[in-house]
């Protein structure tokens, strides 16, 4: 058989491997990388917005733009549930509730709500005679005020996310990068040997945003870094430590071999 009768295959394939290698290892390069933004307590206060956003539709649906509290009774409902969603709202933030002190505070409101009941049973006449008191405090606020609200928060939230793109850190695969400042500031930690340790110091922030605190230990520093209100920080310390898992192997293989 004739030399030149023979099949060329391996040629398309061997190019065609050679072009795949550079977008494998791009991909590789977007995917090795984890970052981490604190974010300030403002970002909790997403409760309040959704209610001052809800008021602001119903009442503008309503046609409450001049209310009397007194002959109407929905505007005083809405400003009623945006209090409390607020007081609320900022009770979390402005206090930290560790699991002990959440429980100990489920225990004081269930006791007081037991006590108030009990009273009730016990005197018949009491509500009534606190009745005017209540009825008297009808706090009540038109549909331009929520929307005057819900445009402050919005510009706040969005103030908030442009100003974490100047500070935030990022995890790659052999160091920490710390990015801070309007010119794009950078600080380099080595990553191998770091050690992460993770607080969730409020349930309540935990459970509005699975927030909680991140404790990074660089080898080369003295001081350890607190990142607080990292946003789903469960889910960040799994990633990071799969990320230094890979590290340490990584760096015991080429120790190996050299």
């Amino acid at each position: 058989m004739n030399d030149d009768d023979t099949p060329h295959d391996d040629a398309p394939e061997t190019t065609a491997e050679v072009n795949e290698e550079p977008k494998t290892a791009a991909k590789r390069h977007q995917t090795n990388r984890i970052l981490l933004v604190p974010y300030p307590k403002f970002v909790f206060m997403y409760p309040t917005l959704i209610v001052t956003a809800i008021a602001t539709v119903i009442l503008y649906i309503g046609g409450y733009h001049a209310i009397d509290p007194t002959t109407d009774p929905l505007p005083v409902v809405m400003t009623g549930l945006f209090l409390v969603v607020m007081m609320a709202n900022m009770f979390v933030i402005v206090f930290d509730f560790p699991r002990a002190t959440s429980l100990t505070l489920v225990f004081i409101v269930t006791t007081i709500a037991l006590g108030f009941w009990l009273l009730v049973l016990a005197k018949p006449d009491f509500l009534p005679s606190i009745q005017p008191l209540v009825t008297a405090v009808r706090p009540a606020a038109n549909a331009t005020f929520f929307l005057c609200i819900t445009i402050a928060m919005l510009l706040m939230y969005v103030a908030v996310f442009i100003s974490v793109r100047f500070n935030y850190w990022e995890l790659r695969n052999n160091e920490l990068l710390h990015h801070h400042g309007i010119l794009s500031d950078l600080k380099r930690y080595p990553a191998p040997n770091l050690r992460v340790d993770k607080e969730i110091n409020d349930v309540f922030e935990y459970m509005l945003l699975g927030a909680g605190r991140l404790i990074l230990h660089p080898s080369t520093e003295k001081r350890a870094i607190v990142l607080d209100n990292i946003l789903f920080v469960s889910d960040k310390e799994r990633e990071l430590t799969k990320m230094l898992g890979s590290i340490k192997v990584q760096v015991g293989s080429d120790s190996g071999v050299h």
